[in-house]
């Protein structure tokens, strides 16, 4: 059993009130979680802000590349402990976690640091009215003191996706994970000390939001920023909260996002595409598929070849490296996604196949486990076509034109991702352009160069992350202008 504690300038914080950490496969105990409370919130704020003037503060690029490095070297080095933590925290199999969440927790860091290296500045002659010269050019200062409130669906990935830039910036951070997934961001205070950061750069509160550490963080007057990654709710509150002193915010919010597919698609790989779009990581993914359009002339085949796939998972044990399905992040959010499933049936769907709670062996019959799901039948209207659900689940829908494809993809609220099937190039860049989100892929999902804009339109979220992109929100421009 592991204990996890606050990680405050540089030190493990305990306190008097806990919280319990709980394995998702079974239910079993992982162990305590020391609950910040406003003290612990206040004292990583101060350190971090104290940390803006100390050795951080003087580290030239380089060093900071360096260190950036170094990090990302010491998660790979302590790769089977965040692998492991990551797993019992989630449930995610083995197959899954040990070839996207954690190489790319580290590949987080050397992205942004060998962007920070490179990055351009602009500058601009002028003539004065007096008939003299100056020079604008610009510089890129850090932010400050950064909150991060992480979600539990990718924990470490997403934690670093915002971790990265704010330190290749020259900022510190203060990051509250969910209380649902404490470990990695616990285990990384052991990275950083271990490699040099210096104490403050980079601190841990755990606990909830409301009256817990994600309220007095982002409620917190010398918190400079403010970065999440959630449900749109929650980026409200925060929204709210940040609006007190006009800090700025960088939000990826909810999503219900459509797949397209077209009648001279790739079937084959159509088909494993919105499989996997729609059941990876138990659906539990901000860009994930839970409404499919597809083209009449092929709805029947395609529907039938997806209930194949569904029912081709194998749920089981996450350390075994044949289980390709877990279960969701816990007991509460399972019955959240079980009232989606009821609801979808008494809204008329006609059930496809899942729909309920696998039987599961030993002592994983305890666990968060829900069937991949797939529903057909229901009108735009319906809540499992308007509402994100965030789990392992999709509607399919017929479509003649690429009109009305347009149309029913864009009635929703969100406009996060979307994925679009077709070998007709005209096809593909008309979507890409008529889609309104922030990311739209065509013949392929979840394929990310970290170069590129990342971000959601309408209540998908703020701002946009990824690339230059991340230093609009990570630091302030300032123009110098020189008379010369």
């Amino acid at each position: 059993m592991n204990e996890f504690k606050n990680f405050i300038n540089g030190q493990w914080v305990a306190t008097g009130k806990t919280f319990e950490n709980r394995n998702p496969v079974d239910n079993s105990l992982i162990g305590p979680v020391h609950e910040a409370g406003q003290a612990e919130v206040d004292a990583a704020v101060r350190a971090a802000r104290a940390a803006l003037s100390g050795p951080w503060a003087t580290m030239k690029v380089q060093q900071r590349v360096e260190m950036l490095h170094a990090i990302a070297d010491g998660i790979t080095r302590r790769f089977d402990d965040f692998l492991a933590a990551e797993m019992a925290d989630t449930g995610k199999p083995h197959v899954l976690a040990s070839h996207v969440d954690i190489p790319r927790g580290a590949a987080n860091f050397k992205v942004f640091a060998d962007l920070i290296r490179n990055v351009p500045g602009e500058s601009f002659d002028m003539e004065t009215p007096d008939n003299g010269f100056a020079l604008n050019y610009s510089v890129r200062v850090p932010r400050g003191v950064i909150g991060v409130v992480c979600p539990w669906n990718l924990p470490l990935l997403l934690m670093t996706w915002k971790v990265g830039p704010a330190l290749a910036c020259g900022n510190t951070v203060v990051v509250k994970p969910s209380e649902e997934t404490p470990a990695t961001a616990t285990l990384l205070g052991e990275v950083m000390n271990e490699v040099g950061v210096p104490p403050g750069v980079y601190n841990v509160v755990h606990g909830f939001g409301p009256d817990s550490a994600g309220e007095f963080l982002t409620r917190h007057p010398d918190v400079d920023g403010i970065t999440f990654t959630g449900e749109t709710r929650t980026g409200e509150a925060i929204m709210q909260a940040a609006a007190k002193g006009v800090r700025p915010v960088s939000f990826e919010l909810g999503g219900k996002n459509p797949g397209i597919v077209f009648a001279d698609a790739d079937f084959d790989k159509a088909v494993a595409g919105i499989a996997r779009s729609s059941f990876e990581n138990s659906g539990q993914v901000c860009l994930g598929t839970e409404r499919v359009y597809v083209q009449r002339p092929i709805f029947e085949k395609f529907v039938a070849a997806l209930k194949a796939k569904a029912e081709a998972f194998k749920l089981g044990d996450p350390h075994d490296h044949a289980t390709n399905f877990g279960p969701l992040v816990s007991q509460v959010h399972r019955e959240k996604v079980l009232g989606y499933y009821a609801k979808a049936r008494e809204e008329g769907a006609t059930v496809v196949t899942g729909g309920g709670v696998p039987d599961m062996p030993g002592a994983m019959g305890q666990g968060a486990w829900v069937q991949p799901t797939i529903w057909t039948g229901l009108p735009q209207s319906a809540a499992v076509i308007r509402e994100e659900i965030f789990g392992p689940c999709c509607h399919i829908t017929p479509f003649d034109t690429e009109e009305e494809v347009i149309k029913m993809a864009n009635d929703t609220p969100y406009g996060l991702a979307a994925t679009v099937w077709t070998q007709n190039v005209g096809t593909a860049h008309r979507l890409g352009k008529a889609l309104n989100v922030g990311i739209c892929w065509v013949n392929s999902w979840f394929l990310r160069d970290l170069r590129t804009s990342f971000g959601g339109a309408k209540q998908s979220g703020i701002g946009r992350e990824g690339g230059v992109h991340s230093l609009e929100f990570y630091t302030e421009l300032r123009n110098v202008c020189v008379k010369l």
